[in-house]
């Protein structure tokens, strides 16, 4: 039996796959999408899954050049709308991304993601720990995520000094653990909230080589955005320049 949880994305679902679209949001292709696909290197003759795929971007672009994909989501209507998009290679099931080992045969396949979904899952421990059961030995799990130590939800933003005419990234809090309800699409329904949990970096690596991984690449993205006007623009393309909003990890199993 199929175990899943309730899940902030399944409201906002219908949203979320109109604003992302099928090959998802512009941060998504111009820096997640290609980076991910570059750590990963997938084979055509490899089987890969997508853990916490959405409405499926990720995985139709990953079907272009593997054999064959698999990917899940807790949000039924996210997965319908990955079936609908679906390639020949690809399938797409309902399942929670902390309880999905029991779907697939074990090592069964050559690498996994989870792009900018680890985030949004309470506890990390047994989606690494299913992760390593699936998986092959000497598989890559490419994992990427809102920078930890500087984009903490509710905790973090950025600042100006006038006296500098400098643009900061500040930040409140890092090395604990916390929950934070964020509005799943500001300026619309602000009612409807998506979960989600910072832990510091430690806390992913710990958990990775407790499950069976070695880290063998860490890489740290800056944003697409760009200040085209105005008096702080030079300033605020700086500080993106040099501030990372993402961070990647390629994790193999042992």
């Amino acid at each position: 039996m199929i175990r899943t949880r309730t899940t902030g994305w399944e409201p906002a679902a219908k949203w979320y796959g109109g604003y992302m679209g099928s090959e998802g949001g512009a941060f998504q292709r111009e820096i997640v999408f290609p980076g991910a696909m570059k750590l990963l290197d997938p084979q055509t003759d490899g089987t890969y899954l997508d853990i916490a795929c959405g409405q499926g971007a990720f995985a139709h672009l990953l079907a272009k050049k593997a054999g064959r994909v698999v990917g899940f989501d807790a949000s039924t209507s996210l997965v319908k709308q990955a079936k609908e998009r679906a390639q020949k290679n690809e399938m797409f099931l309902v399942g929670d991304a902390m309880h999905f080992a029991d779907l697939f045969e074990p090592a069964s396949f050559d690498g996994s993601v989870c792009l900018l979904a680890i985030q949004n899952i309470k506890i990390i421990e047994p989606v690494l720990h299913d992760a390593a059961l699936v998986l092959r030995r000497n598989s890559p799990l490419v994992i990427v995520m809102n920078h930890p130590c500087f984009r903490q939800p509710s905790q973090s933003g950025w600042g100006w000094d006038e006296q500098r005419k400098l643009q900061y990234r500040r930040v409140d809090r890092y090395l604990t653990s916390y929950h934070a309800p964020i509005l799943t699409h500001p300026g619309a329904d602000r009612t409807m909230k998506t979960d989600s949990f910072h832990r510091p970096l430690t806390e992913y690596v710990s958990a990775l080589t407790k499950n069976g991984f070695v880290i063998d690449a860490l890489e740290e993205w800056i944003s697409n955005k760009k200040s085209d006007s105005g008096p702080r623009a030079k300033a605020e393309n700086a500080a993106r320049e040099e501030i990372p909003m993402f961070l990647a990890l390629r994790a193999w199993k042992i």
